[in-house]
């Protein structure tokens, strides 16, 4: 138990890291909270629809201050099975000071969740970089730093989402890896039960990359029945089992009501068209009463579907590879040359200025380019081709690492879901805190690759300092800019 306890203690060369990386968390978040508190901290009769209606930073959820305010299952349960039960302590607080003071501190007790963990998201890359890779401590700094200068990791420090726990937890996981394999060890069966628990339970499908660490660290062994039985394969079981039964318990009996006063609602619609007819034909011939309600019915469902396909949520969604539960949330059609230089690596990096931090579902176009009509735009886009260069060229020097391999893996498994099967590749930037973390850590093997070579380690660890100190600046005075 103590060991646990003893990874969040902050060690005295990483002291100045944590309180710079608290300040600057304190003040992203500060700045949600004066954008929305005078709203929010208003009690209301209907919390989800207050805050979905008035939150608008990109396509972020804020369903994190519904759960706060009063608590239910308001994620999808099957995408983010126990992240309601974890944010169930923070609403009880909630409703305590809402009770002493008449006040909603939901803005505020999540602003405090959002900085822990990116603060110890932070501590963790540090370690990462400084204590596995083991490159030298000011370029443990600058990558650092780099990692959350990047746009849409810096909003997920600030905004009610899951992201930024979601990113505590890989890298919680990719921390405990490298150590492992650094000791020749491997992540044992009850590490792998909490990490998975922590991790699916936050966002399901990220679950899969604890089974990643853990094949890498355990390689062969991972392959043990026993491990496969207890550490797999039953804990996929029950969290399954347990999103099934919360589907059930919460989210049916709400659905079923929802269904029954619509289904009112259109009957007593369609009894109103009805008797329009049989006034206008002045008939009471029930079959040409029916078959002209009927026209009407056809027609109104053809004016519906023209209209759907006007607005920018269809527009910006391509074509399933099939229909099904899951695979209607695919898309085979969406440029993947486009999404990478524009979203993937452009939005996710450094903000578009046209269209800034508008949603896609709402206000914003799927593809946004960079304005080369002055210099900032040709910037925006060397700074991307840079980073991605400095990626590629560390990933060829260190895939001779394991634990490059372990980082890749969480990497490639988002590319395969996102840029592969298309799933949420409309929306692919908001998901960064899921993988770009992965960039600094490739980064981080061309500075050990070189270091030995004084001028190239020179030359490259200037670039990226530089790179890092633009897309702070350019973000941070966007995000700033957009608040105020």
């Amino acid at each position: 138990m103590k060991s646990i306890f003893d990874i969040f203690k902050i060690r005295k060369d990483e002291r100045w890291l944590a309180i710079v990386s608290t300040i600057l968390f304190s003040f992203l978040n500060f700045m949600t909270v004066y954008l929305y508190w005078n709203r929010f901290s208003v009690l209301s009769d209907n919390y989800h629809r207050l805050f979905v209606r008035w939150f608008r930073i990109s396509g972020f959820d804020p369903l994190t201050y519904e759960v706060l305010s009063y608590w239910d299952t308001a994620y999808n349960v099957y995408r983010h099975p126990l992240l309601a039960f974890f944010m169930w302590p923070f609403s009880q607080l909630n409703q305590l000071l809402i009770t002493l003071t008449g006040k909603n501190f939901a803005v505020v007790i999540t602003a405090l969740i959002l900085i822990f963990c990116a603060l110890y998201s932070s501590l963790f890359l540090f370690r990462i970089f400084k204590d596995i890779i083991m490159v030298r401590m000011r370029e443990a700094y600058l990558l650092t730093g780099f990692t959350f200068s990047m746009a849409f990791i810096m909003l997920s420090s600030m905004v009610p989402d899951h992201f930024i726990m979601s990113m505590f937890a890989l890298t919680l996981t990719l921390y405990l890896s490298g150590k492992k394999l650094y000791c020749g060890s491997a992540l044992n069966m009850w590490q792998t039960i909490a990490l998975f628990i922590l991790t699916a339970g936050i966002s399901l499908n990220n679950g899969l990359k604890i089974f990643l660490a853990a094949l890498v660290t355990r390689c062969k062994r991972f392959f043990e029945w026993r491990y496969l039985l207890f550490a797999v394969i039953i804990p996929c079981a029950m969290i399954w089992g347990f999103a099934r039964w919360e589907y059930r318990t919460f989210v049916w009996p709400k659905e079923m009501a929802r269904y029954e006063v619509k289904a009112k609602k259109n009957h007593e619609y369609m009894e109103k068209i009805r008797q329009q007819v049989r006034d206008s034909i002045g008939s009471k011939d029930s079959a040409a009463v029916e078959a002209m309600v009927k026209k009407i019915k056809r027609e109104k469902a053809a004016e519906k579907y023209r209209r759907d396909h006007k607005q920018i949520w269809n527009k910006n969604t391509g074509k399933p590879i099939a229909k099904g539960e899951f695979m209607r949330w695919t898309d085979k059609t969406t440029s993947r040359w486009d999404v990478a230089v524009e979203c993937l690596f452009g939005e996710g990096i450094q903000l578009h200025k046209d269209y800034l931090l508008k949603d896609v579902l709402r206000n914003r176009p799927l593809i946004v380019r960079y304005d080369t009509s002055n210099i900032f735009g040709y910037i925006n886009y060397l700074v991307e081709a840079l980073t991605v260069t400095l990626f590629i060229a560390g990933v060829w020097l260190g895939r001779k690492k394991l634990f490059l391999w372990t980082a890749l893996s969480f990497f490639i498994l988002d590319m395969v879901l996102h840029m592969g099967l298309g799933f949420g590749i409309n929306e692919i930037y908001i998901m960064s805190a899921h993988y770009l973390f992965v960039l600094p850590v490739g980064i981080a093997y061309l500075f050990k690759a070189i270091e030995a070579r004084k001028q190239p380690y020179l030359v490259v660890t200037s670039v990226c300092a530089l790179t890092a100190v633009w897309c702070f600046a350019w973000n941070i005075i966007n995000i700033i800019g957009y608040c105020l």
